[in-house]
């Protein structure tokens, strides 16, 4: 229970913080030396639109899973449906399966993941330590937002038990 009321609170700040850095750049507020507003603008734009996408997809906290279902629907999702869904609605069009958006984007590494990333691992019953078979989305704080068997719609730690053994890479398509 304790574990919860934190990352709510963590949730909450960092979306409080995101708004407000939003409202900074969208009245022209000086944020940054000039030498470096450009590349903190790009940066951060990347990382807000990727966590309206991560905040779009924890809309989604419980929906069933169900492997191969309709990209059509938002009844059931399994895991490349619902990240193909929920980047769809902010323009990012995405292949249907895994293992094909992990071909798409450009690669990141671990250490640099932002909200918004798509992470891969090679995991569940077809699985061979080098295949794609599983996709999320890096929500920050070194969590995954993602859908597998029960509890359908997730949040997951990266960095622990079967999401650290089968990870496998990450791409940034935003």
């Amino acid at each position: 229970m304790k574990q919860k009321q934190i990352i709510q609170k963590l949730v909450a700040v960092g979306l409080c913080a995101s708004i407000g850095f939003t409202a900074m750049m969208a009245t022209g507020a000086d944020v940054t030396e000039a030498s470096s507003s450009k590349s903190v603008s790009a940066s951060s734009a990347t990382s807000s639109k990727g966590t309206t996408i991560v905040n779009y997809g924890k809309k989604f906290m419980g929906t069933p899973y169900k492997f191969g279902a309709s990209t059509s629907t938002t009844k059931v999702f399994d895991c490349s449906s619902f990240m193909k869904y929920i980047f769809g609605k902010y323009g990012v069009k995405l292949p249907r399966t895994s293992a094909q958006q992990s071909k798409v984007g450009v690669a990141v590494s671990k250490s640099n993941l932002k909200p918004g990333d798509l992470v891969f691992f090679s995991s569940g019953s077809r699985a061979n330590g080098k295949n794609v078979t599983h996709v999320a989305v890096y929500a920050g704080n070194g969590k995954i937002l993602h859908t597998y068997g029960s509890p359908g719609v997730t949040i997951s730690d990266l960095n622990s038990g079967n999401w650290k053994r089968t990870y496998l890479k990450a791409r940034r398509v935003l």
